[in-house]
């Protein structure tokens, strides 16, 4: 979630499903909401039938969501940024943006450095071309001090640097960011967007006004998106181009306004907070580095001197004393180097081209099935070969689990399956796609020997203490803290909520000291000494006095008292945005919080994403810290100037502004730029990872992926339920008529679809739902063919088929190493037997 993170402060959606109801108008793009999230689509129905919303639907096919929706614009799979390049243009040269929110609420005015030279001066690059890469100080502003561009896994925007850049709040100075972002995008032009997305220049003219036009005091529109922006080379610049167009038209913060990040699993904005990510701690706290020796390394490069994230002390420590208890001293730096260290690559992928050469001995898979769901899924499958074991832990025994039975008398990797309960045999909590946390009760027991996520974890862990030695390495797990019951959920939400830390001495049986605490009420109380303990501090406040993601008493218009959504059960994040500087309702039909001067707080109809006392004409003292830093007119509080960045000082790796670039596969050429790919992008090619070139005439066809109502992912919870298998059994490849009559294909017709990496069959479907478009090129103009494949099948279950995911590529999007799916180069043809 870096876009959204280094535009806003947070890794997070912005708004709620509910609040997509009062939007004006709704773009949906990078997903098929009504197939893949239709509980939530019903708020974009309600806004289309009561609001009169218009909604827009841009997809290389036509799909559910396309059909309920007002316009339908196809595109060329991987020109999404041309196209919101082409909105911002319009929303700049129209006079569209709503200039007071710009000037107040976003860094518009900061005036950047002489010596920094945009994408639009280099051909493609914004800085040092040589390597492709930008200096280790990061994008300057003019007073000279650097902002910190190191490593924040979800970068959530902090900045180390304690110095106000100059600003011109006319936007008339040259080298002010609104100035810089007028020039930038100036090439974005609907002719590029007809000659390169393939959409026709009156329809997008016509499709700009329609969502422009939703801005201002009175009126806001909501964008809506999922993996179909995240699987790119450049996807978190595509969500940042989609936060400049609405920080622009002034929709963030606002009733009907925000970005709706749609996550692709019931709980998978949960497994960013609580993170299963490698270079993240929990609450989006930097995991530390190699270069990190100690607690006050750690806090010079990441402690803000303005803005929440000053309080990163805090917060570190408090988790530091739920990992380790009374072992975690002021003396020890709270246990600070018992935490790992990143010194490399340890994302997924590279332990996966690690595994691949044989430099790994074993592997835990749980919840995923990596023989089909994995990107290049054949190198995975031929990786595991290399392990001496493997432990598997799933409700089927899907295709990972059974690899070896490929060739059982070749394969010595010894494979421990694990029978997981379902999630309807456990209890627990999701955090959704609008960061709230649902808890769940368990509904039945689960079957035999199947057992949760949780018991298994808490077995595996005590067996571990027990095997701990008293070698320095060992420091950490004999420090862990690890005294939870059997079946006792509750009291982990409880650590994660934290609380005032009391210790109880040494256990009997020996080990690490016992502590209990005494509960908080939330993140506001947690301190940097020592006496607090804390597992998530985002998520402080869940268990205040009870269990507060177990409540179904909702109230109001976005339900609070349904769930608890982080933070502080605030559904719309930078809600100060939707009252003006002077704290009144830019409008009474947009109102959501507001200063009321006689209670002398925010009020409204959502808790206030802002300091609930702080007025609107507070201004600080020079010499203050933090959240006091920060003036009473600046709404997003977790940035250092609390501001909305349009231009992006620090956290990326691919620039302070987005750009068009191809997909690492593209047989058209960048129309924008000399520099084709994502210069920051790995490509991690490789014999077992080969690609094609650009173009390549082996491969002339345009392929994306994509999931279906019917199945999850890569289908062991759907293929084995004779229900869901009979409603979609088998594989097949979306083409247009025209590419049917090239191929010499009909509807039905088993086909082979090819990529460098390999070839599968499937059944040609043959509709008019995935056209094909017209692309200018500098020969002419091309008709450009789209291949869809869902990527659902395998060869176990009730239904089967080949493994799509053989087709992609292993590759690293620059900030979070997520691989490209939706824009690649294939062939199709027509199977002779």
């Amino acid at each position: 979630m870096p876009g959204l993170g280094t535009s806003f402060g947070r890794g997070g959606a912005t708004t709620a499903q509910q609040d997509l109801a009062f939007a004006d108008a709704i773009l949906i793009m990078g997903s098929s909401m009504a197939e893949n999230h239709p509980v939530g689509f019903q708020w974009v129905i309600e806004a289309r039938e009561k609001n009169g919303a218009k909604v827009i639907h841009v997809d290389p096919r036509f799909t559910r969501t396309s059909a309920m929706s007002d316009y339908w614009l196809p595109l060329r799979a991987g020109s999404d940024l041309i196209f919101l390049g082409a909105l911002i243009r319009h929303t700049i040269e129209n006079d569209r943006w709503f200039r007071e929110y710009v000037v107040r609420y976003t860094n518009a005015a900061v005036i950047v450095r002489d010596d920094f030279r945009d994408a639009e001066e280099l051909d493609g690059v914004f800085s040092n071309p040589e390597t492709w890469q930008y200096p280790d100080g990061g994008w300057q502003t003019a007073d000279g001090e650097s902002r910190d561009t190191g490593h924040r896994g979800e970068a959530q925007g902090a900045s180390t640097t304690p110095h106000d850049p100059p600003r011109d709040v006319s936007l008339q100075h040259p080298r002010c960011v609104f100035q810089i972002l007028k020039r930038h995008f100036a090439r974005y032009t609907p002719e590029l967007v007809e000659r390169s997305c393939g959409i026709p220049r009156a329809k997008f003219l016509e499709i700009a006004d329609v969502y422009t036009s939703a801005s201002g005091a009175e009126k806001t529109g909501a964008i809506c998106y999922a993996v179909g922006w995240t699987q790119h080379s450049s996807g978190v610049q595509i969500i940042r181009a989609a936060s400049i167009l609405q920080l622009l038209l002034g929709n963030i913060g606002r009733p009907g306004g925000g970005i709706m990040a749609l996550r692709g699993h019931a709980s998978i904005q949960g497994s960013t907070d609580v993170p299963t990510l490698f270079d993240i701690l929990p609450g989006y706290l930097p995991m530390p580095t190699s270069k990190e020796r100690s607690l006050s390394d750690y806090l010079k490069k990441h402690k803000a001197a303005k803005g929440w994230w000053f309080n990163i002390d805090k917060y570190i420590v408090s988790l530091l004393k739920a990992y380790y208890g009374d072992a975690a001293t002021r003396e020890n730096d709270f246990g600070f180097n018992w935490l790992p260290k990143l010194t490399g690559d340890h994302s997924y992928f590279g332990y996966s081209l690690d595994m691949a050469d044989g430099h790994l001995e074993g592997l835990f898979v749980m919840g995923q099935n990596p023989a089909v769901g994995s990107p290049n899924a054949k190198l995975h499958r031929q990786a595991m070969r290399k392990l001496k074991w493997m432990v598997v832990r799933d409700m089927v025994e899907m295709e990972t689990a059974v690899f070896w039975q490929e060739a059982p008398d070749d394969i010595e990797t010894e494979v421990f399956f694990f029978p997981a309960a379902s999630h309807v045999e456990k209890e627990g909590t999701f955090t959704n796609t609008q960061r709230l946390l649902q808890w769940r009760e368990k509904a039945v027991e689960p079957p035999g020997a199947a057992e949760s996520d949780y018991e298994f974890m808490v077995k595996l862990g005590r067996r571990m203490k027990a095997r701990a030695t008293d070698r320095p390495r060992d420091a950490a797990l004999r420090a862990l803290t690890w005294d939870y019951a059997d079946e006792n959920v509750e009291e982990v939400l409880k650590e994660i909520h934290g609380g005032v830390v009391r210790a109880s001495g040494a256990p009997s049986g020996g080990g690490a000291p016992e502590t209990r605490t005494t509960p908080i009420k939330h993140f506001g109380e947690l301190k940097n000494d020592g006496s607090t303990s804390c597992g998530c501090w985002i998520y402080s406040g869940v268990f205040e006095n009870e269990n507060k993601a177990n409540k179904r008493e909702p109230e109001g218009r976005y339900g609070h008292g349904w769930g608890y959504a982080w933070p502080l059960d605030r559904r719309i994040l930078y809600n100060r945005a939707s009252a003006k500087p002077d704290g009144t309702p830019w409008s009474e039909r947009k109102a959501l919080v507001w200063w009321d001067e006689e209670k002398r707080e925010w009020v409204g109809h959502d808790v206030a994403d802002f300091t609930r006392g702080k007025a609107p004409d507070y201004k600080p003292d020079a010499d203050e810290g933090g959240d006091e830093a920060l003036p009473g007119d600046a709404p997003f509080i977790m940035h250092p100037d609390g501001m909305g960045w349009l231009w992006v000082p620090s956290g990326l790796k691919d620039g302070p502004l987005p750009v068009h670039y191809e997909p690492l596969e593209s047989n058209v050429r960048n129309p924008l730029y000399e520099q084709q790919t994502n210069p920051a992008a790995l490509t991690l090619e490789r014999p077992d990872n080969p690609y094609a070139s650009s173009p390549d005439a082996r491969f002339p066809y345009v392929l994306t992926t994509y999931r279906l109502t019917e199945h999850h992912t890569a289908g062991g919870m759907s293929r084995t339920l004779s229900h869901l298998a009979e409603l979609q059994p088998e594989l097949f490849a979306e083409i247009s008529p025209e590419l049917a009559r090239e191929a010499g294909v009909a509807n039905g017709d088993v086909v082979i679809v090819s990529t460098a990496r390999g070839s599968i069959r499937a059944r040609a479907l043959v509709t008019t739902r995935m056209p094909s478009l017209d692309i200018h090129t500098s020969t002419g103009v091309a008709r450009v063919h789209q291949v869809g494949l869902p990527y659902h099948w395998g060869p176990r279950g009730l239904v089967t088929g080949d493994v799509v995911n053989d087709l992609l590529a292993i590759s690293e999007e620059p900030n979070v190493r997520i691989f490209e799916s939706k824009g690649l180069s294939c062939n199709l043809t027509r199977a002779t037997n």
